[in-house]
């Protein structure tokens, strides 16, 4: 079978990691696919599109003929965190890892055209809170996941060399202090985090009704995992007339009802929405930045 990269693959991969590093290894993915394939006796369904951004995801059956899904993830994309991450959760709020070597994840099934955006937003949010407050667990003693600061610091030192735009440059100072605040202010808090949580990232399943994938974890408090959660279906409140109102309305909700502080997850909603924007201004995305920096203006 031939495994055509999907569109969104190439793009992220590219956008993020440069061209040169990402068709490199998307030029050897068919390879790569076939060899960790056979390794496992696994038979192919379909390749999922447009499926994420980081990896190939095909869709196979198990010499048993149970279904499967095997993840391929470039070594550049640090795929043994989330295999990490997966092994200390066993299935609790995530997709059960069934096994995981050589930059290839295979992985319980999960229903991926069923996600949480395809609930009404206030059902959607319900089951985001419940899903992503089983992930909050901590971390092995010896972990070796980054840390909140850590990943941020890096952020923050590309955020900084956008401040020549005078554009950007209000929403990213304010950004800035922002995590200078929160670091300085400290949190107890050293739980492991889910790094990428949204509604896109909760897909329906058998084994429970909705389980978290694609984690990118970290180390750090709560409120930064539900920073990203904040914004979902940024569209549609930028283009309602009520959406500064609606958004700082979703930050109390989701605060209140996790037990987060309202003022620390307003502060990393900010600092998460412009360093988004930054990036997208950076790619040439210029109407998604335009939306995530309208956003972080309402913070």
């Amino acid at each position: 079978m031939a495994f055509e990269p999907p569109r969104r693959l190439v793009r992220t991969l590219s956008e993020t990691y440069g061209e040169s590093v990402a068709g490199e290894w998307l030029g050897q993915l068919p390879g790569i696919a076939q060899e960790a394939l056979e390794r496992r006796e696994l038979t192919v369904e379909r390749v999922v599109a447009p499926g994420g951004g980081s990896s190939l995801v095909v869709l196979v059956r198990r010499p048993d003929g149970a279904p499967a899904a095997l993840k391929v993830v470039p070594p550049f994309a640090a795929p043994e965190p989330e295999r990490a991450a997966l092994t200390h959760w066993k299935g609790w709020g995530s997709v059960e890892l069934i096994s995981g070597s050589d930059g290839a994840l295979l992985l319980e099934r999960l229903h991926s055209e069923t996600s949480l955006r395809s609930l009404p937003e206030a059902k959607a949010l319900l089951e985001a809170a419940g899903t992503v407050r089983k992930l909050w667990v901590e971390p092995a003693a010896d972990h070796g996941f980054e840390t909140v600061a850590a990943r941020t610091g890096r952020q923050a030192d590309v955020m900084r060399e956008a401040t020549g735009d005078p554009q950007v440059a209000p929403l990213v100072a304010a950004a800035l202090d922002a995590r200078a605040e929160l670091l300085a202010d400290g949190s107890a808090e050293l739980m492991l985090l889910h790094g990428a949580f949204r509604q896109g990232k909760v897909l329906s399943g058998d084994r429970a009704p909705w389980l978290a994938v694609g984690p990118v974890p970290v180390v750090g408090e709560r409120a930064y995992d539900l920073a990203r959660l904040v914004r979902d279906r940024v569209e549609d409140l930028v283009a309602a007339a009520s959406g500064a109102s609606a958004t700082r309305r979703r930050v109390n909700k989701l605060a209140d009802s996790l037990d987060i502080d309202r003022e620390r997850l307003r502060g990393w909603t900010l600092f998460r929405a412009v360093e988004s924007g930054v990036r997208a201004l950076e790619a040439g995305r210029r109407q998604d930045a335009e939306l995530l920096l309208e956003f972080a203006d309402w913070l």
